[in-house]
Parts: structure tokens; C-alpha cells; sequence
């Protein structure tokens, strides 16, 4: 799933190499005349604390940057831009070192080109000129070193619909989120309380600086939202308003050009919407290249709903129960749950299965309140508390997320965790205070004192040290297995012992013994890896392949 996801993002960068130089879009700029295009200048107080004006940006002590950032979209993008600069540019490096990695040869890139250069041909034509804007503004911080890709705006720009692009390709979901909402009598004073886990993954080093943004705009609602440097799309946020937007990835049938990046739709919302209705009329307006289902939280209705979007439909789903309601990759609205794709992704994958999960924690905790919601985001364990080993994409936590989130609208509560994944100290904000009280002449961080919950005790114990080990040993596997090296015969007893429940470790010594022709080995490790929580009925059809023809080879 991990080398699914950074092929996905490969995707949008090779859509850019196909624009460049021969699109209309790769000449199109937004219009500037009208905003101050001075560039801000920027006092660096420490190695953690930057200062432009009214804007700033600081790391905490849990280590999560902190940007305020306010004015018109130029603004804003030149002030983000301008004050996590260095980020910025170590976060393009990062990325597209990663890239480079697993980008395939150029042959298969040149194939790619014929067919991706017109993809984005209108993609500028379906992102509103105020997004262009700011993105136009952050985009003149951008490292000069990918200049031949794209130039710094076009470059940007692309890299917003790398998800969607991706996604919409390769007909598969980016990342398996799950997330969940609980009111009236389900949480513990009758307000409505959000969470979710954004199982984004491109590697460790991409995760490692989180910006949690607080963006006061000349035009709309204040808000925030947990993002990276370079991103202004929303993937998981809440404004002044007490209305929250956070997105999951579903099924739909491939587009032939791209359209509007759903975390460009959903900052709209989040920017733009007060309650449930402003959310689903913005959603109307914007035509989107892939699934999603946007699951929209509002204080103003004290409740949460989800709106979700294909390429072709809208649905909106409101939950039958009353007062829960719960998320992952499958849709579950009258319009498009019965739709061919959507059914096969509930049976072939494990969406249905987390949200099971979230069902059963549900039914075990009578009323969610932010440290239930945090259990239930680290929560590892499969239905019925069987173990699944660490790293399951069945788990609500899969080691993997680039955050968990949890919101309480009435109160303008958000917690935002912490490295690693969702197993740090959740660090709780409030937007009425940090809106309504800020002082520049004294850059403290903004969260709010005395409420964070706790580190995951997961942390501490032998069983997260050996998975750290485990990360890195199987690392090397997929090495020894793309290379068909021999390795020492100690080293599968130890990587399986490192994560035991866990069925990758036995399907991948499977595998090099089955490369190696030893069909008795391979076969007692593929069958005790059938005896695992497999993730979903392909990767379980593979193994059963194997084990077909290692019975053909024995008779």
C-alpha cells in the first residue's frame, strides 16, 4: 500500500513533465495587478520563531509548526511562503527524491507523457483564481532545483491534484482514513465531537513537519487546518464557525481530464460555509476527477453528515442512527452504494472492516469524549481485539497516519497529534482564542495550556521498539527480494519474531524461498501466513496462487 501511495503521487509528477511547455494552462498565470506583490521580509527571533508583520510561525515544543498567517490570498501565499521557506524547499526535496526513486525507467515515462500531456490542459480553469493566488504566492519560495520540471507556479499548482490524479489513473483510494462523529446522546455533553486518522504516507522524513495553520483571510471565515509546507488545499480542518471538513478516498470510474482537487473543494468549504447546507450548495458548484466523501461537521447543526462526490454524482448522507456517524473508503449514501465499483471495494478491500471497527469501539464506549476519540484513533487492534500485527491496513492506526485530528466545534476545540503518526501528545488549540486574543508583540505557542491528552503508552513498550526494528528489517527484505540476493538464515526468524502476528512476514519469506526454489519452506510460510488477519482478498488470492502452483511443482 505504502509504494502504491508514492506511485500515485509519481503520477502527478509525471502529469506536470506531460504539461510542460505545451499546454495552454503551463502558460496561464493568475491575475496579481491588483495585490501588493511586495515580497515580506522576514525576522527570524530563534531557530523555532519567525516573524513577518501580524504573521508568524513557530514550533512547539511537541514539535508542531505553528503558522498564522492573514490578508488577501496574495498575502497569505507570499507570507506562507515567505516564513516556512526553508521547509518549504526541504519538503520538495524530499518529495521528489522520493520520486526519483521509484519513478519508472524513461521509456515508461515517455509513455506516460503521450498520454498525460492533455490531462491538465483546464485544470487552472477549475481551481478559483483566489486559490491560484495564494498557491502563486507560496510558489515563490519554492526551491529553483525542480525549475526543470515545471516552472515554480505551474509546479505548485500540479502538485495539488498529485492525489487526484493518481488516484483518478490508477482507479485505487491514496490512503485508507478512517474518521468518525458523535452527538446528542452517543457523546459526553450532547456537542458534537469529530475524529479522524489521515493515513497519508510517503515516508517518515515527509511527515516529520506538520504545520498546523491558522489563516485569518480579507474574505470569509477564519480557520484552521493540519497541513505541510507547499499545501494550502484542506485535508482535515474547522473555522471560526465551528464547521469541520475532512476527506476519504472512494471508487469511481476513471475521468479523461482533470478537474477540481478535492482539497482545493474542501478549503472552499472550510473558508467559505458556515453550516451544512453553505457546505453541500459549495460542493454543488465545484466538478471533481475523483471519489471522495467529505465528511462535513457543524456546530450550527450539531451534527455531521457526508457529502460524497464522484465525478458524476453527489450524494449526501446522513446517518440513520441519529447521533453517529462513521467513515473509511466506501460509500454509503442511496445514490452510490449500490454502484458496481463501490460494492467491490467493500469486498475487496478493508474499509468495511475499519469501519466495523469503529462500530464495535463505539458500542464498547457509550459516550465519546477527546480522550475516548484519541483511544479510539490509536486503537491497533482488529475485531474482536484479535491482534493483527503492527502496520495492518485493517487497524484504525496503521502506523502510517500523517495525523489524527480530533474537533469539538461547539467549543472551537481541535487537538492535533503529534510524532510519531497519532501516538504523540494530541495538542489542543482553540480557535476563539487564538483569533480573538492574539498578540504580535509576544510570539508564544498557540495552543491551549493543561489540555493535551497524553502520549500513546504504546510508545514505551518492546513491542513499538521492535516494530521500529521491524520497519527497518523489512525494508531490507523488499531489497532482497527485488535484488534475489541470498540472506543469512538467521535473518527471517528475526524479522518475523520483530512483528509475528503480522502476515507480511510470512508471505514475504514465502516469497524468497520461493525464488530460491525451496518449494517446502515456501510453502509452510505461505500457509501460516493464511492464518493471519490478511488485509484485504487480493493480497489472500495472491498467497492462494502460490500455494497452487508450489503444489504443482511437489507432485
Amino acid at each position: 500500500m505504502k509504494n502504491r501511495i508514492i506511485f500515485f503521487l509519481s503520477i502527478g509528477f509525471l502529469a506536470m513533465l506531460a504539461s510542460c511547455g505545451t499546454s495552454k494552462s503551463m502558460r496561464h498565470l493568475p491575475e496579481i495587478a491588483r495585490y501588493n506583490a511586495t515580497k515580506p521580509i522576514v525576522t527570524k527571533l530563534s531557530d523555532s520563531i519567525s516573524i513577518s508583520g501580524k504573521n508568524s510561525l513557530l514550533k512547539n515544543k511537541q514539535g508542531l509548526w505553528e503558522l498564522y498567517a492573514e490578508g488577501d490570498p496574495l498575502e497569505i501565499g507570499l507570507n506562507t511562503g515567505a516564513l516556512s521557506d526553508s521547509l518549504l524547499k526541504k519538503q520538495e526535496h524530499i518529495f521528489f527524491s522520493k520520486i526519483r526513486d521509484i519513478v519508472p525507467s524513461k521509456f515508461q515515462r515517455k509513455l506516460l507523457r503521450h498520454f498525460l500531456k492533455w490531462y491538465n490542459r483546464k485544470l487552472y480553469l477549475n481551481v478559483p483564481e483566489e486559490y491560484q493566488t495564494e498557491i502563486f504566492g507560496v510558489s515563490q519560495y519554492t526551491s529553483p532545483d525542480f525549475n526543470n520540471i515545471a516552472p515554480q507556479y505551474h509546479r505548485s499548482l500540479y502538485l495539488h491534484a498529485a492525489h487526484d490524479i493518481g488516484h483518478a489513473l490508477q482507479d485505487l483510494a491514496l490512503v485508507g482514513c478512517s474518521s468518525f462523529a458523535a452527538w446528542g446522546e452517543k457523546s459526553e455533553d450532547g456537542n458534537l465531537i469529530l475524529g479522524r486518522n489521515f493515513d497519508f504516507y510517503v515516508n517518515d522524513a515527509f511527515a516529520e513537519n506538520k504545520i498546523v495553520a491558522f489563516i485569518n483571510p480579507k474574505e470569509g471565515h477564519k480557520f484552521m487546518m493540519i497541513t505541510w509546507p507547499g499545501m494550502i488545499g484542506a485535508v482535515s480542518g474547522m473555522n471560526a464557525k465551528g464547521l469541520t471538513v475532512t476527506i476519504n478516498a472512494g471508487k469511481s470510474e476513471i475521468p479523461l481530464i482533470a478537474k477540481t482537487p478535492i482539497s482545493i473543494l474542501t478549503r472552499e468549504i472550510l473558508q467559505h460555509a458556515k453550516n451544512i447546507n453553505e457546505a453541500i450548495a459549495i460542493a454543488k458548484k465545484r466538478a471533481v476527477f475523483v471519489s471522495e466523501s467529505i465528511m462535513v461537521g457543524s456546530a450550527e447543526d450539531n451534527k455531521a453528515v457526508l457529502i460524497e462526490v464522484t465525478p458524476q454524482k453527489m450524494d449526501v448522507y446522513e446517518t440513520p442512527n441519529g447521533n453517529q456517524l462513521f467513515c473509511s473508503n466506501h460509500f454509503q449514501g442511496e445514490d452510490l452504494k449500490n454502484e458496481k465499483r463501490n460494492q467491490f471495494q467493500m469486498a475487496n478491500s478493508h474499509s468495511e472492516y475499519r469501519m466495523e471497527k469503529m462500530k464495535e469501539l463505539f458500542t464498547e464506549n457509550p459516550k465519546i469524549d477527546p480522550e475516548i476519540a484519541s483511544e479510539i484513533l490509536r486503537n491497533k487492534e482488529g475485531l474482536n481485539n484479535i491482534s493483527l500485527g503492527y502496520g495492518n491496513e485493517k487497524a484504525l492506526n496503521q502506523l502510517m497516519a500523517h495525523h489524527g485530528v480530533i474537533f469539538k466545534p461547539a467549543t472551537k476545540q481541535v487537538w492535533v497529534s503529534t510524532n510519531p503518526y497519532q501516538l504523540g501528545e494530541f495538542v489542543c488549540y482553540n480557535l476563539d482564542s487564538i483569533f480573538k486574543e492574539r498578540k504580535t508583540d509576544h510570539i508564544v505557542s498557540l495552543q491551549q495550556v493543561n489540555l493535551d491528552i497524553p502520549k500513546d503508552p504504546f510508545l514505551e513498550t518492546i513491542a513499538y521498539k521492535n516494530y521500529r526494528k521491524f520497519r527497518v528489517e523489512d525494508h531490507k527484505f523488499d531489497l532482497y527480494l527485488k535484488n534475489k540476493e541470498t540472506i543469512s538464515p538467521e535473518f527471517i526468524p528475526n524479522y518475523q519474531s520483530l512483528n509475528p502476528d503480522y502476515w507480511v512476514v510470512y508471505y514475504k519469506a514465502g516469497l524468497y524461498f520461493y525464488q530460491k526454489k525451496e518449494y517446502r519452506l515456501s510453502q509452510s510460510n505461505f500457509e501460516k501466513a493464511l492464518t493471519k488477519e490478511i488485509t484485504t482478498v487480493p493480497d489472500k488470492t495472491v498467497i492462494e496462487k502460490y500455494l497452487k502452483k508450489i503444489k504443482r511443482k511437489l507432485q
